[in-house]
């Protein structure tokens, strides 16, 4: 049960922590305007693909990750 209540409290922190992104994303430079990031505008179609961006925010998540799993 003790494994239940961390695996939530971690679960409820990673959910701060991506909201946190979400608020401020625009206040971050470059997140989201990498070089490799697809954008595709037409008259009535917009689609992006942010490709750099998530690989990089994979890196820094494994990266903290790794680091912490050490500890």
């Amino acid at each position: 049960m003790q494994e239940l209540g961390k695996g939530l409290i971690v679960f409820g922190i990673i959910l701060v922590g991506v909201g946190l992104v979400l608020t401020f994303m625009n206040k971050i430079p470059y997140l989201g305007k990498l070089p490799g990031d697809i954008l595709i505008q037409r008259k009535n179609f917009t689609f992006y693909f942010p490709i750099a961006t998530s690989i990089l925010i994979s890196i820094v998540l494994s990266l903290i990750f790794w680091l912490w799993s050490r500890r």
